[in-house]
This record gives structure tokens, sequence and C-alpha cells, in this order.
């Protein structure tokens, strides 16, 4: 190592005082900026992150400098072994050839230092029955690792590899030196701010029996504003065995052998002196040092100086790491003995430390949805993830409302909630619009994105049921790539704009379509789309059996006042409607109130009409309404005609069979395109709603013709269950669910 080197190494370090590196103090603002710049665009989605194949594992620092993350890679690997769960290594290979993804042991080329790097090797030969992968591409090593049979990918160095989400964050700090001299590079040995504790998981303070018991209270002290308490362990180092390098080879000595004698010890690891003092306590005789930069690959002629050195100094012998070992020749021509430590990381709290993984390790689903119709749908995407990974944390976050259907059935809502007059985000309304900003829309929206963000990192791949708009909104909160269940955009609507391709392009998983023409639309256009059935009829799978038996006598009508608030309004129309239509024909009446309508509210205000005391009936002198609040294909099925104001629940009907009748307006319009032929839209007049009913229901061949293309133009199911098998198969969530519970399983074991 060069004199000037080793000077700033110390500076760094925080092991010299004031000197002319002093000058470099400004310069860290830049990295600073550009840190704080960089990992908030990896946040917000702006930079891709993309959810890797297995449950991962990141090992990484936030100086440069040895912190043993490579015996602690080890450690990590033999616990899960423990649990038996199969875990391997993915590595960067430092100071290696560029090439394609390489377990080592695969070909001859794969055992060479240039091709593998020091660290893997090591690692490779000290785990025999792991796979080891050296890849610059993170993503590539773990997809590598799962063909290979891996169940957890441990992950080297990857604190700042943002580009790769994990499941834990395991952060690494030197008790020796464990923030240098404070300051971020190139001023001091710091790569981030302090501040970047706040990322991890678990923080381990290595090589604690290097460190008095205040040193190590005051580094915990200096982490506290950053990491919680039950987060920080403290880790030692200890020595398994000495080895003898040879020409001959290698051989395990004793325990409790020690080299006795003079020797120079070699050092090119990212923290010499912490090898030194180790050499100290152990109570070998170090006659001189001989430092080296880190991963520095000794030659030949290092070789001979080395030897020359020994012969001048009388020393007996060389000491080396296990790394430095690596980074050797193939062939030793050293003429006095060589002796290597083997050391392993030794865990003060190991139980609590695997249950903090453990606690990482659970997988936590997302479900988002952006309107009352998506809600019905991410309610029913949301069950079938909870049938398929029991062990799971489902959660929903409502964009729309208070999410109401989900913690109706049990699913936690982590969503603040976002009420409106308009009833949703609104774009048909340029009225409503401004109702919504008088009451608060902003801010709801502030409040929605600002909850968003604080859920970084909780969950794996975001499930998106709405439109682009949400899924940008989630990538912007969670910055990991989103799955979209399509549910509004479609070619027979305006198609997608080329911003709304680009995104879905760059940063969506998949684009699970409504219909196959948008899905051929959008990978003509290098979209990764998919149409598997319509998530809208998916609703079907609510239903385990009709919710009541219709009355044999009479039309029998469906009744869907809608799922906004203005139901509250629209409900006299469609009261009005009826009572025209039960003068003209004998008729059955079933009405459906959303979820998120209140019954009692509904029918308060209506003159000549009354609520029964159980709520199930409402009726006048002349008609009867039975008021259903099953889903509304429980209640869809026999049903002949629908007068519904909905939007999805309309959409459902229609693919039921069951011909609709609904009123002209923007939204509506824009319905039916997707319905056609259907539908039929009639001014917002009791007597136009009365009359296209009854043309409807006396006309047997028109009734026909809108009961299959209804049918036709809504399409199958089976979007959502496709769904749920992609993640599980693809996402690998079966794995990440097995995981878990095998991992659970052996803790528990252990504290028996």
């Amino acid at each position: 190592m060069s004199r000037l080197l080793r000077s700033y190494l110390k500076y760094a370090r925080g092991e010299s005082g004031p000197s002319v590196w002093s000058l470099l103090y400004p310069c860290q603002f830049v990295t600073r900026a550009w840190m704080k710049l960089r990992i908030g665009l990896f946040n917000r989605g702006v930079f891709a992150v993309t959810d890797p194949m297995l449950p991962t594992i990141s090992i990484g620092n936030n100086s440069f400098g040895g912190t043993n993350k490579t015996p602690m890679a080890e450690y990590i690997v033999r616990q899960f072994a423990e649990a038996g769960i199969k875990a391997g290594l993915v590595s960067r290979g430092y100071r290696a050839k560029e090439h394609p993804p390489l377990w080592i042991g695969q070909d001859a080329k794969s055992t060479r230092r240039d091709f593998a790097g020091d660290e893997p090797l090591m690692l490779a030969k000290r785990l025999p029955d792991t796979k080891v992968v050296v890849s610059r591409n993170r993503i590539e090593g773990v997809k590598l690792l799962a063909a290979l049979g891996a169940e957890v990918a441990v992950t080297d160095d990857t604190f700042q590899h943002r580009k790769m989400a994990r499941d834990v964050d395991i952060v690494l700090v030197d008790s020796t030196c464990p923030f240098g001299n404070g300051q971020v590079i190139p001023a001091g040995s710091m790569r981030e701010p302090m501040s970047a504790f706040g990322r991890a998981d678990i923080v381990v303070l290595t090589k604690a029996n290097q460190a008095s018991p205040g040193d190590i209270a005051s580094i915990k002290e200096k982490l506290a504003p950053y990491v919680a308490s039950d987060k920080i362990f403290t880790a030692d180092i200890k020595l398994e065995r000495w080895m003898k390098i040879t020409p001959e080879g290698e051989k395990k000595l004793p325990d409790g052998f020690l080299p006795r004698g003079r020797y120079i010890a070699i050092s090119a690891i990212g923290n010499p002196g912490g090898f030194y003092n180790f050499l100290d306590e152990m109570g070998v005789g170090v006659a001189l040092r001989r430092t080296y930069r880190d991963h520095h690959i000794l030659t030949g002629e290092d070789l001979l100086r080395l030897e020359a050195l020994a012969e001048e100094s009388g020393a007996d012998g060389f000491i080396c790491t296990e790394k430095d070992l690596m980074n050797m020749p193939g062939e030793l021509f050293l003429n006095r003995p060589l002796y290597v430590p083997s050391i392993a990381v030794s865990l003060r709290d190991p139980l609590a430390f695997r249950k903090k993984i453990m606690e990482r390790l659970r997988p936590a689903f997302l479900v988002t949805s952006n309107g009352h119709g998506e809600d019905a749908i991410g309610l029913v995407l949301a069950k079938k993830l909870i049938e398929r990974f029991k062990c799971a944390q489902v959660d929903a976050f409502a964009f729309v409302g208070s999410g109401k259907p989900y913690a109706m059935n049990g699913i936690r809502v982590v969503s603040p909630s976002s009420e409106m007059p308009s009833g949703g985000v609104v774009k048909y309304h340029l009225t409503d619009l401004l109702r919504d900003m008088r009451h608060g829309l902003g801010r709801s929206i502030r409040k929605q994105r600002d909850k968003m963000r604080s859920l970084l990192g909780r969950y794996r791949t975001p499930l998106c049921v709405g439109d682009v708009y949400l899924l940008s909104s989630v990538l912007w909160g969670q910055g990991m790539k989103p799955i979209l269940v399509a549910t509004a955009k479609t070619v027979h609507l305006s198609g997608h704009l080329w911003i709304e391709k680009w995104l879905l392009r760059k940063r969506c998983v998949l684009v699970w379509t409504r219909d196959e023409e948008t899905a051929h639309e959008l990978v003509a256009d290098g979209v990764p789309a998919v149409f598997y059935g319509n998530p809208v009829m998916d609703l079907l799978d609510e239903v385990k059996s009709p919710a009541f038996a219709w009355s044999e006598r009479g039309a029998k009508i469906l009744l869907l006042p809608g799922s906004r608030p203005r139901a509250y309004e629209d409900i006299k129309l469609i009261l009005d409607t009826i009572s025209l239509l039960a003068a003209r024909m004998e008729c059955n009446f079933v009405m459906v109130p959303a979820p998120t309508i209140e019954i009692k509210k509904l029918t308060e205000n209506l003159d000549g009409w009354e609520l029964s005391e159980d709520g199930g009936k409402l009726f006048s002198d002349r008609v009867g309404v039975t008021i259903c609040r099953e889903p509304v294909a429980a209640a869809a099925y026999g049903a002949e005609l629908l007068i519904g104001l909905g939007g999805t629940a309309n959409q459902l009907c229609a693919g039921l069979g069951i011909p609709v009748v609904s009123i002209i307006e923007r939204g509506k319009l824009r319905q039916k395109k997707l319905l056609r032929e259907a539908e039929i839209l009639v001014p917002p007049e009791p007597g136009a709603l009365a009359e296209a009913a009854e043309r409807v229901l006396s006309d047997n061949r028109l009734r026909r013709s809108m009961q299959e293309a209804g049918m036709k133009n809504l399409g199958r199911t089976g979007a959502l269950e496709k769904v749920v098998e992609y993640c599980a198969e693809e996402l690998g969530w079966d794995t990440r669910c097995r995981v878990y519970e095998k991992y659970r399983d052996h803790l528990e074991s252990l504290e028996k």
C-alpha cells in the first residue's frame, strides 16, 4: 500500500488528526446530495426497483473497509441450513472480469480468481454444499440461484444496491472503527450519512470483542436516533481453527494450536487493523506487517519480496487471512510456512437475531384499488391471496372512500379515508371537482401519498386494481414495480396514451387486461400484457349460491342506485320509475345498495315510501321493493332486467346476460362503449326509463339479443385466479411462504 493511500485511510478512519486531507471536507456534500437524490429516485420508482423471486437477505455496510460481511453471509447461510432451508449466495465478485451470472464450480473458468473474485471463492470453499453465484446484476444472480434450487438468496454488499428489493436489510458496523471520522466519502469513510441507517432492518456491531463495553455503548448511542434498540445486535469474531499452507497443500491444525515464533502478517483486506488486533489478542508473535490495498492480488514477485523480507528479519513464516489466501498464486513457492486463521462470526443473542429475521421474512402483500367497483374486485383478489398464502399478511389500500368492503371482510385497510362528495376521483363533471376541492381533495391526496410512502419496503410486489393513475401513485409511494389489473382502459374506449404505455412498459411487472384486443395492442407497443378473462366477471367468485328465490309471477327487475354519494339523490328517480312500471305490468323489484350506501340515509327523505323495521323492505301504497345486502351477483341470478345507475355492477350484470337500462350521462356514455348492444340509455326521466324497461321486457327478441351481447362483450371469468398463480410461481410467493413457515417452525422448536 502506498504511503499516500495509507495517509488518506488513516484520516478517513479517524486515526489521525487534522491534515491536508481536511481540504476534502466540502466535497462530501456533493456525495451526500447525490446519494439522497439517488435513493429518493429509487424509492419513488423513477429508477426501476425489481422484486427478486426468492426471499432475499441483504448483507451490507455504510462505510468502506472490512466489516466482516463475508463471515456474516456464511453465518446466515448456515443458520438457514439448520432450519432445513437451502440458501445460496450472490456476490458481485470484486475486481473480477465482467461476465454473465455464473456459479462457482460450474466449470474450470468459474474457479479462477479473475473470473470469480476472492470472497466468492472463499465462501464456496467454506460452504461446499451451497451454490455461490457471481453476478454484477444481482437480480439475474438471484434468478440463477432459484434455477439451481435455492430457496433463499443471501446477497453480499447490497445495502446501497437499490435496483433490487430485499426482504431483510442487514447492515454491519465495525466496532473497532464504526464511522471513521464521521464524514462521507471522499472526506471520510462513510458511504452515506448516518440517517441511512434508518433503512436497515437489522444492524450488527461486528468484532464487538475487540472493542470495550464503553465503545459499544457509544456506538449504540450514535445509532439510536435512526435505529430502534431492538434492531441492534452485537457479534464477536472467533477463531475456528488454524490452517497451515505449504506447496504440498492445506493442512487443518488441531484445536488449541497457536503458531510459535515470529511471523510476517500479510493483509489485503478492508480493515487490516482488525486483523492485526486479532493476532495480538491471540498472542501471535508478529515481527513485521505488510499491508496491501483491499483485494490486492499477490504476484510471484510479491512473494519473492516477502521471502527476502523474512530472510532479513529472521521471521519464522507468514500469516494471512483466508481472503488473502484466495489472492495468492495457484502454486505457492514460499520457503517458510504460511498460517491462516479460519474465523467465524458469533452472535451474542442468536435467537433474538433470528426472530428479527423471521419477522421480516413473513410475506406481506398489498392490494390497492381506486374506485368502488375496483374495491369489489380487489376484495375478491385479496380473498384469493389469503386462501393461497395462508401465512401471509394481506392488506388493502383504497384510494377512493374508506375501503369499507375490505374492512367488512376482515381485511386490514392501511389507507386514510378519502370520502368526497363526488364519491371518487372526478373524471366527468367540473362541478363535482370543485365540490371535492372545497371538501379537501388536495389534502386527502397528500395524506394518501404520505401514508403510502410510510409503508415503503413493507410489502412485496404491489397489486393494483384500477388504472394507470393508480399504478403511478403506488409506484411513486413504494418504488417497486407493481402488477396492474386493468379495469378501466381498453381499446373499446379511448385506449392508452403514449405516456401511459411508456409507464406500463418501463415500470410495470405485468398488465392483466380486461379484453383480448387491448392485450394485443399493448403487447405490440412492448408492454408486458396478458388476457385471461375480465376481472369484472370474477366478482362472480363471491357468489356461492343465489341470495334468494325470485317469485314465479311477474317480471324480475333488479335495481342498482350506484355506489357514489349521488345514489342518495338518484334513488328517487329509480323509485318514480318503478312506480310507473308497476302500474303497467306485474313486477318483482329487488334493490342492491352498494356496501358504501347507508339504507336509512338512502330512504329517509322519500315521500310516500317507508322502510320496514328490519330494513329488508321498502314499500309504498302500490309497490314493494326487497332490499338485498348480498353481493350484486348473488341477487342478479334469475333477474330479467336491470335498471342500474352503477358502474362495475352494471357491467357484471350485463356479463351475466341481464339487459341493462340506464341514463344518458358522460360516464354512462363511456360505459356504453363497453356494453354496446347490452345496454339502453335514455334521458334521466322516470317516464323514459319505465318505457325502455317495458320495451325490453315485452320484446323477447330484443331481450335475447341484449343478453347475448352482454355475455360476449364482458367475456369470461378467470383473470384473478391467474394473477394469484402468477404471483405464486413467477414472483416466488409460494417459496416465500414455504421458507417463512419452515423458519418459524424451526425457531419455535429451539424455544421448546
